[in-house]
């Protein structure tokens, strides 16, 4: 058998169905201390704010919808991007404001929502010791919401606080592992900076100027 014969063998063998791959072990970067639910909001709010965000937490949906139609009210926001998903859909249902809402369609054309000034999104995982959001965006339109509109709201239970991204390891794997996964996951900390030009930092140039969590619970 020559060589090419026995590439094209191998290829041909492993085209099968085979059984998912474990995940890979979890990282020792930090150890885990297993934190109380305060402590890990006490901790996600204080590192948010120190990268220009804004944590906000609600201790019921009725509060948190309440909650967004103030900021609402206050940046005179009249148009939403809203993620198609509960929590998402829950908030911006519970303000019960009269504006314009459009449920994120899955790949829209960028130019089509160029002018909605807010996107609510729901994050999967919220990291305690740098104040991130993790979103898995499965489909373009759901990337396109992290990053489009100028102010950006990000919508979480407190059950989705973990310590560290590799306290959130296992799950993260795990998702990342399916066979019919598509998309991305999207670490987003604070809103879009950047200290190009003379080191002086400016919000808003590759993402939204503004970024509000919302922990509810």
């Amino acid at each position: 058998m020559t060589s090419r014969s026995l590439i094209l063998q191998r290829i041909r063998e492993n085209l099968g169905s085979s059984n998912s791959p474990e995940p890979p072990p979890v990282p020792v970067v930090w150890p885990t201390t297993n934190p109380t639910s305060e402590e890990l909001k006490s901790r996600f709010a204080e590192e948010l704010r120190a990268v220009h965000g804004e944590p906000i937490a609600a201790s019921g949906w009725e509060e948190a919808g309440a909650i967004l139609r103030d900021l609402a009210q206050a940046a005179g926001w009249n148009h939403v991007l809203v993620m198609d998903r509960p929590l998402a859909r829950d908030v911006v249902a519970r303000a019960d404001l009269p504006w314009e809402t459009t449920i994120l369609p899955e790949d829209p054309p960028a130019r089509d929502l160029a002018g909605i000034p807010l996107a609510v999104i729901q994050a999967d995982y919220l990291l305690a010791d740098t104040g991130s959001s993790v979103v898995v965006c499965e489909r373009p339109g759901e990337r396109l919401a992290c990053y489009l509109p100028p102010a950006c709201i990000v919508v979480a239970e407190v059950s989705q606080l973990r310590e560290h991204l590799p306290a959130s390891w296992d799950e993260l794997a795990t998702k990342g592992a399916e066979p019919d996964r598509r998309g991305e996951f999207v670490i987003i900390t604070g809103p879009s900076r950047t200290a190009d030009i003379e080191k002086i930092l400016i919000l808003g140039v590759h993402g939204p100027k503004r970024l509000v969590v919302l922990v509810v619970g």
